[in-house]
């Protein structure tokens, strides 16, 4: 039976363009310009803390989160990863995993915080062309997620 709470952004949307799609979570890549690479392991019933989930469940996010930060690194060669789980402004359990550059608009403070400078066009447009090769080392790599 699955949960679901009317009004929950991530109950109701995808959160983002779906890069695999499992029965109890699915991956997204979020639309961010600054941030090309910028995914987030959402679990689908309607749960606000990471100990809400069975132990078996809290393994599986935890694994695949994991796997989802090995494909970012591989592909995207960043810096630095930042992973997150807030759920303050949406309270459904979800974390991000972002790709992070010395170069990028908020480095080396939280990308929530003020930007501090514009990655130049140059960076981003790298950055963005090795999105379609993320999109297919993320689905290879979560293809056994059922």
């Amino acid at each position: 039976m699955s949960i679901r709470v009317s009004g929950c952004e991530l109950c109701e949307s995808p959160g983002g363009e779906v890069l695999h799609q499992g029965t109890q979570f699915r991956v997204v890549l979020v639309d961010d310009d600054n941030y090309p690479g910028f995914c987030r392991v959402i679990w689908h019933d309607h749960v606000k803390e990471v100990t809400d989930l069975s132990e078996l469940d809290r393994m599986l996010l935890m694994d695949v989160l994991w796997q989802v930060e090995h494909v970012v690194r591989e592909v995207m060669q960043p810096e630095k990863i930042n992973l997150a789980s807030f759920g303050n402004m949406v309270p459904h359990l979800h974390w991000h995993v972002i790709p992070r550059y010395t170069d990028d608009a908020h480095f080396p403070a939280p990308v929530w915080a003020e930007a501090k400078r514009q990655p130049t066009a140059v960076s981003r447009q790298a950055r963005t062309e090795r999105l379609p090769a993320l999109r297919m080392k993320m689905q290879q790599r979560l293809s056994t997620y059922l």
